[in-house]
């Protein structure tokens, strides 16, 4: 779901891979590895989680709790996968393009889902997808002028995404209604902040490149 990008997995901070020793040429990471696999698995949970959401349209708490399982699985992958391809030196061109689009996959579905079913507004879709759809434009924008590591505003975005989101899904009382909708409205603003934020740093990376090209 998340914040991070296609550049998440290389961008992000975490363990650098082994380096090899001077003079020797490091071997291609392979395409398939378990990171990429993980990324892969998130994209396929993404229609499993759909039709659990939707069975006896949402109103059986059974099958809430069932899709709040695939849900929470499928974001966990996210944080997984990424370490992992950190940690193991096992980023590639795949892992940087797949990932972001499986986070904005099973965040797109939850989001839609949950207003099909009448439980959340339109409005915080259409934002939220907007937002990531803009950044996402922008990322490909400025792609050859550099990489915008993920900020902590990104990862906070998510945070607050995820946490509501799953919230949300969860067959819970009505008393925890106003709680959740806090949550999501608070999601809501550090996603278009953080947009924003985004915005000011590509233009910037590309007022950059463009000066030095001058």
């Amino acid at each position: 779901m998340t914040a991070p990008g296609p550049d998440a997995r290389a961008a992000a901070p975490g363990p650098a891979p082994p380096t090899p020793p001077a003079g020797v040429v490091a071997p291609p990471v392979p395409l398939v590895n378990v990171a990429n696999g993980l990324t892969v698995v998130r994209l396929l949970l993404v229609p499993v989680f759909l039709a659990v959401l939707f069975v006896d349209a949402g109103h059986s708490p059974a099958w809430r709790w069932a899709a709040f399982a695939v849900f929470a699985v499928a974001s966990l992958t996210d944080t997984v996968d990424g370490d992992l391809a950190r940690r193991w030196g096992l980023v590639t061109d795949f892992g940087k393009i797949a990932d972001p689009i499986a986070d904005k996959a099973l965040t797109g579905a939850a989001l839609v889902g949950l207003s099909v079913l009448g439980e959340l507004a339109w409005w915080v879709t259409v934002t939220i997808a907007a937002r990531e759809l803009a950044v996402t434009l922008l990322r490909f924008w400025v792609l050859r002028h550099g990489v915008i590591p993920a900020s902590r505003g990104g990862k906070i975005k998510t945070a607050l995404q995820t946490v509501a989101l799953g919230l949300a899904i969860m067959p819970l009382p009505a008393a925890f209604a106003p709680g959740v909708g806090v949550l999501m409205v608070a999601a809501v603003v550090v996603t278009v902040v953080t947009g924003v934020d985004y915005l000011v740093r590509a233009l910037r990376l590309r007022a950059r490149a463009r000066a030095a090209t001058a």
